[in-house]
């Protein structure tokens, strides 16, 4: 059989390739291109790239995307937690409702005591006993006047019971406040601390730390020929120094003050690396980012007065610092986040006592707004209100939880442990300030993460299990339509064949088309676009244009003319399309299970996603307790379009609110509600994928398809190699079974030839099916195969799964969580001492 040009399959003949014509370029008025002149001895230019042959779904050909710097260091957020943590301070309350001003506004705790200073106003909260303010204070009434507050933080307290119960206040005139927040009394005031406006207080051991503007620092230590005394107002005398001005950035970190200003950056890396003595730069660096500027960072060691401040670089190209934080399991680094993604690691465990860059990384595609170490993981703040959670021991970092901490798509501000809280509630709580002017609190152990993993271990004690069988057909149409196929019976026995291919009648078949539609015809994408919907609730809607309809009766036909002899009957529960793709899902009608939750929906892709020419439509049900998710997705087109369609897939697998949440909270898993793809227990992908075969020799595909040894060609395969290298890649969690066919793409309509056409494109296995799942034995695969219809450029695909489904005993399970508690009662102790011993460590509590 002859398999394209120049390609034959292992029975037959290879014609020879026609020459390549060559054509002028251009017109005889346009300028002669460009040239360069080398010198004698001059060091000749590094070799240019060949360019890879163009390739394309008769769309546009993007060029390969240039390299982005610490792409590979984008977490992986594929396995994410979505339970949120929520934490109170009294057994079976709701989470408080507290606000601040998100721009003039302060928040401080400890313990149960929280405190929010907002210009003139002061509201004291004791969330053990009230989530009401037990004081709401106007300044004026205080006897403060013509002032403003701006920060607080909680004294120290050589006694017990005083701890959590007295806080200093910084004005705006440089004035110190401290007041008993049990009474709601100002004790003592200091006129004039400092001559500028007080910004920062820090608490570290039995010392207080106050900070201007202008970078003035007064530290309060206690007398050392009185050591039972606590530090006042009063009566202790502060030590001054001299530090940043007009800081962006401050932060006491290891009893080191971390300075940064916006005013103050390195000219250049190679600054940076010089004035870290010759530190080597990353040669990966091309000369663009060795000559952008970096931000200075200037450390103080404050409580040692024969030490001066050191200024430290980072060893590569970062934004501006926003935050800085230390793990508790890694307490001799400091991890500093920057503007732009980046993330700058540093030791503290050095040679002479200073920090030092160890790495700098981009894990994010916008600003790192807030970072805080929590137990053993790395919580972040971002701009869409959501906190994440990273296991930072990876390489690249793995989110292991994320959840929307503030509503709204606002960003978190600010995040920050309440120390005290250990030693007064045995609660690692977690604040989270945000844009949206809330106070939230997080437990930082993430109790409900590890009680619900432990009852996924214990899953088969509480629950039955029952198979069911799925068969999921893809093809690229090519915008054939359905009488296009009777004139052969390699066309016209296709849907017998793939419906058969199973050995007993299916529960569910999926079939999912691409390009139903001339994706070419304006007239007609511009119809599907305007008319269609996000969802449909109905089996066929009558907004779908004639395309559709052909189809969806054709494939109830043939359902029908194969299974009604063997006395089963389905219902087409759903049909969805969009501009080309289009679904539609059959259900056998049977007593034997019940689905619920039978919604469907489209993500768009096409032109920065507000188009639906790529994209997927995406089905999901419900049975018994557990879900299933269906997708249909046509990726981006282009033999170089990698990039694109990893970032089509990860658009895909992580847009939120696909769906509306499920009731049925048992069904999920990673605390999602269904929402989102990844929420569900199974999920199936397929559809022209477009990944190509990174060759370009025609002699190398020539040889695979004579030999039948596919194994060079699929060592090349895109998918395959984003799935093994790239780490960061969306579809890592899935699994695709052995390919034993051909690659089914890019043919000749009406014939086995790949493509003769002047573009003469290489074959490709675009067309896939893979699938997900949470416990790896509970799917098995029948069969991954292709069919021989010749009337499109794709040949369809077909895979079959047996699916192992669970029914929960609610009663069962609930003494099993009775069981998992207990146990996590006892790690709990351990956690929250490991936690209590860090923060002593550090001079926090």
């Amino acid at each position: 059989m002859t398999v394209g040009n120049g390609y034959t399959a292992p029975n037959g003949e290879t014609p020879v390739p026609s020459p390549i014509e060559r054509r002028p370029l251009g017109s005889a008025k346009l300028p002669p291109p460009p040239t360069r002149t080398i010198a004698l001895g001059d060091k000749l230019p590094a070799a240019r790239r060949p360019v890879a042959e163009a390739s394309s779904d008769d769309e546009d050909n993007p060029d390969e995307e240039p390299a982005i710097k610490g792409i590979d260091t984008i977490p992986d957020t594929s396995s994410s937690s979505r339970r949120v943590p929520t934490l109170t301070f009294r057994e079976a309350a709701i989470p408080p409702k507290i606000t601040y001003h998100a721009h003039t506004g302060s928040v401080i705790a400890s313990g149960p005591v929280f405190v929010v200073l907002s210009h003139h106003h002061i509201k004291i909260y004791n969330l053990e006993i009230s989530e009401s303010p037990l004081y709401d204070l106007d300044a004026k009434h205080l006897g403060i006047k013509d002032t403003k507050l701006l920060c607080a933080e909680f004294r120290p307290s050589i006694n017990k019971a005083d701890r959590g119960g007295i806080i200093w206040m910084g004005t705006k005139d440089g004035s110190l406040l401290e007041m008993d927040v049990r009474k709601g009394i100002v004790t003592s005031v200091k006129v004039a601390a400092h001559i500028h406006p007080i910004t920062h207080l820090f608490r570290y051991g039995r010392s207080m730390v106050t900070l201007d503007e202008s970078g003035k620092t007064l530290i309060f230590s206690p007398d050392p020929e009185h050591p039972e005394k606590d530090v006042n107002l009063t009566h202790t005398v502060p030590r001054a120094v001299r530090t940043t001005d007009k800081h962006s950035f401050v932060k006491l970190l290891d009893g080191k003050l971390w300075t940064a200003s916006r005013s103050e950056h390195s000219s250049s890396v190679t600054a940076a690396a010089a004035a870290m003595g010759g530190s080597s730069l990353n040669s990966n660096n091309n000369n663009n980012v060795n000559s952008r500027a970096v931000p200075m960072i200037r450390v103080f060691d404050i409580f040692n007065p024969a030490a001066p401040g050191k200024t430290i670089l980072p060893n590569d190209y970062v934004g501006q610092v926003t935050t800085a934080t230390i793990l508790p399991t890694q307490p001799d680094k400091v991890y500093v986040g920057h503007e732009e993604g980046y993330v700058s690691i540093w030791s503290l465990d050095t040679d002479d006592g200073w920090p030092l860059c160890e790495e700098t990384m981009k894990v994010s595609t916008s600003d790192i707004v807030c970072l805080e170490g929590v137990n053993e993981r790395l919580w972040a703040g971002g701009r869409n209100g959501y906190i994440s959670a990273f296991d930072v021991g990876q390489k690249p970092w793995v989110m292991k939880n994320s959840w929307n901490a503030h509503p709204g798509g606002l960003p978190v501000l600010k995040l920050f442990v309440n120390y005290r809280a250990i030693e007064a509630n045995r609660k690692l709580c977690v604040v989270s300030l945000g844009r949206d002017e809330t106070v939230k609190l997080w437990d930082g152990l993430l109790g409900v993460d590890w009680v619900e993993n432990e009852l996924v271990k214990n899953e088969s004690s509480f629950s039955t299990f029952q198979d069911i069988t799925a068969l999921v057909v893809s093809w690229n149409c090519d915008a054939a339509r359905p009488d296009s196929m009777i004139d052969d019976p390699r066309n016209s026995e296709f849907f017998t064949e793939a419906l058969t291919s199973v050995p007993t009648p299916p529960d569910i078949i999926s079939f999912s088309f691409q390009e139903v539609i001339d994706l070419e015809s304006r007239k007609m994408a511009a119809k599907n676009m305007l008319l269609g919907g996000k969802k449909k609730e109905d089996a066929l809607s009558d907004r779908v244009t004639g395309a559709y309809r052909r189809w969806y009766d054709r494939l109830g036909a043939a359902v029908k003319a194969v299974f009604t002899s063997q006395g089963v009957e389905y219902t087409a529960v759903h049909t969805d399309s969009m501009v080309g793709l289009f679904s539609c899902l059959f259900l056998r009608n049977t007593k034997e299970f019940v689905c619920r939750e039978k919604h469907m929906a489209a993500v768009k892709r096409g032109m920065g996603g507000r188009y639906g020419n790529k994209g997927a439509v995406i089905a999901r049900f419900v049975i018994g307790d557990s879900s299933l998710c269906l997708l249909n997705c046509h990726l981006a087109a282009g033999q170089n379009a990698v990039k694109q369609r990893n970032s089509d897939v990860a658009a895909i697998l992580e847009e939120k609110g696909i769906f509306d949440p499920s009731p049925f909270e048992s069904a999920y898993i990673g605390g999602g509600d269904g929402s989102m793809v990844l929420d569900h227990e199974f999920v199936l992908l397929n559809g022209d994928l477009n990944y190509r075969i990174d060759l370009n020799r025609r002699e190398t595909y020539l040889s695979a398809f004579r030999s039948g040894d596919l194994s060079n060609l699929l060592s090349h395969d895109q998918l395959l190699q984003q799935m093994r290298v790239n780490k960061t890649f969306r579809l890592r969690g899935f699994n695709e079974g052995p390919i034993t066919f051909l690659p089914t793409y890019k043919y000749d309509p009406r014939s086995d030839d790949y493509d003769t056409s002047e573009k003469r494109r290489h074959p490709a296995w675009c067309d896939r099916i893979l699938w997900r799942t949470r416990v790896p034995n509970r799917v098995q695969q029948l069969h991954y195969k292709r069919y021989e219809v010749n009337v499109s450029d794709h040949r369809p695909i077909s895979s079959a799964f047996v699916i192992r489904v669970k029914n929960i005993k609610a009663e069962e399970r609930q003494r099993s969580k009775a069981i998992v508690e207990a146990a996590w009662a006892d790690e709990q102790v351990r956690l929250l001492d490991g936690a209590q011993k860090f923060y002593v460590r550090q001079a926090l509590m």
